[in-house]
C-alpha cells in the first residue's frame, strides 16, 4: 500500500512503445521519460515483438513507419496491432499516436485513411484548428513542425480537431482527453531525420510542400521548438 502511494505521489507513469521500423524512434518521448524518470517498454514490430498486457503501462505512445495502415498482407502483424489498439481504447488507456500511429488511431476511432492531394515532407506551420484546452499550451500563431506523410484521415466522429496545415487539413486530433493523434513529428531530432532520409529516400518526390533533405537537415531551430512543444504536451497527458 504504501509503494502504491508513493507512486500516485510521484505520478509515476508507464510508458509503452509499439515501434514500427528502427530508423523512426521515440526521439525526444524517450528524452522527457529519461528526465521525469519514467520506465519505457517497447514492442518492436520489426523484431516480432510482444505487445503488453493492459496493466502493465499508463500511456501506449504508436510511431510513425512507411507502411500504410491498410497493407495488411504485407504487414500481417498490423491485425494485432489494430485490435491491441481497440482494446487500449476499451480500456481508457491514455494514447499518443504520430504519423502513422495518428492514422492507425483514427482508423481505430472509425474514420477513413486515404491519400492525401500532396505529400508533405520538410518543415512547414501547423496552425490551431479547433478550441480544446491544449491548445492554450501554444499561443503562437504559426507552430513550427516537422512532416513526412503522403496520407491523411478524416476527423473521427466525437472527437476535437487540434491542427491544420496548408497541405493537410486535418493534423491532429484529441478524443475523451486522452487519446491524441499528430500527423506531424514533434519528437524528431537531427540523428533521426538523418535515418529518415538515409531509408526513406525515394519518399521525397518533387511537389509544393517537399524540401531538399539539406534543407531539412539545416533548420536547426525546429528541432529545439518541436521538442519543447511536445515537452509541453507531453507534461498535460501526463497531469490527466
Amino acid at each position: 500500500i504504501l509503494e502504491w502511494s508513493f507512486l500516485i505521489i510521484l505520478k509515476i507513469m508507464r510508458i509503452h512503445i509499439l515501434q514500427h521500423v528502427p530508423y523512426e524512434s521515440p526521439g525526444s518521448i524517450t528524452d522527457w521519460a529519461e528526465e521525469k524518470g519514467f520506465p519505457v517498454s517497447y514492442t518492436r514490430f520489426y523484431e516480432n515483438g510482444q505487445l503488453p498486457r493492459l496493466k502493465d503501462f499508463d500511456l501506449l505512445v504508436i510511431m510513425g513507419g512507411p507502411m500504410n495502415i491498410y497493407e495488411k498482407e504485407k504487414y500481417p502483424w498490423l491485425t494485432l496491432e489494430k485490435a491491441f489498439i481497440q482494446s487500449c481504447l476499451s480500456a481508457e488507456k491514455k494514447m499518443l499516436g504520430i504519423c502513422l500511429g495518428s492514422q492507425l488511431l483514427a482508423d481505430a476511432l472509425g474514420a477513413r485513411i486515404y491519400p492525401n492531394k500532396e505529400k508533405e515532407i520538410g518543415w512547414f506551420p501547423i496552425y490551431k484548428n479547433g478550441k480544446h484546452s491544449v491548445l492554450d499550451l501554444f499561443p503562437e500563431e504559426d507552430i513550427t513542425a516537422f512532416h513526412w506523410h503522403g496520407d491523411t484521415f478524416d476527423l473521427p466522429e466525437y472527437t476535437e480537431p487540434l491542427f491544420r496545415s496548408e497541405a493537410t487539413k486535418n493534423q491532429g486530433f484529441v478524443y475523451e482527453n486522452r487519446v491524441f493523434a499528430l500527423q506531424f513529428h514533434w519528437e524528431i531530432q537531427p540523428g533521426t531525420l538523418e535515418q529518415l532520409i538515409k531509408h526513406a529516400q525515394n519518399d521525397p518526390t518533387p511537389g509544393i510542400y517537399v524540401q531538399s533533405p539539406d534543407r531539412m537537415l539545416n533548420h536547426l531551430s525546429g528541432f529545439d521548438e518541436s521538442g519543447n512543444h511536445l515537452r509541453d504536451l507531453l507534461d498535460y497527458i501526463q497531469a490527466l
